[in-house]
């Protein structure tokens, strides 16, 4: 891909839930897209992904111009989507929504889950983000233990796609 590797980071998640009777290989790895500018939510993201016993990859994308290159990127090489698309309104260089209409014009990701994860709680933006498909709209929470709680909603996303 050409994307600038500033824009865009891969982490390995590591379930932080310990299933001794479980062996890992019966679950297939997560792959989700985080686009999110703050690097304190979108490492608040994967802490509560580990938390939840999530395992896979995390991709972050900081902007959302980065973001459809991305998507672009997987439909002109036939790659595949990521299970899980978490995006955040309020992006630099392009808003969300227009990620969100990348998203909904993608040959590939269309069929995607795709969460917004946002400060905004205005009814007018979530109303655009279930009209372009959404299938949750979250308000990012104040409290950490809240926002932790949140790898429980995003894995049970990724168990029932």
């Amino acid at each position: 891909m050409s994307l600038n590797p500033v824009k865009v980071q891969h982490f390995s998640l590591q379930s932080r839930v310990k299933r001794p009777s479980e062996p890992t290989a019966s679950r297939k790895p997560a792959s989700i897209l985080l686009v999110e500018d703050n690097p304190g939510d979108a490492g608040l993201v994967r802490e509560a992904l580990e938390e939840h016993g999530v395992e896979g990859e995390l991709t972050v994308v900081i902007d959302g111009e980065a973001a459809i290159e991305l998507i672009q990127d997987i439909d002109s090489q036939r790659l595949t989507c990521p299970d899980l698309i978490i995006v955040d309104l309020n992006l630099p260089k392009k808003s969300g929504r227009d990620v969100l209409e990348c998203i909904g014009r993608s040959l590939i990701c269309r069929q995607a889950q795709v969460v917004i994860l946002t400060s905004s709680d205005a009814y007018d933006d979530q109303q655009n983000a279930m009209r372009l498909g959404v299938s949750r709209y979250l308000r990012k929470p104040s409290r950490l233990g809240d926002f932790i709680s949140l790898g429980a909603v995003f894995k049970a996303i990724i168990e029932n796609s």
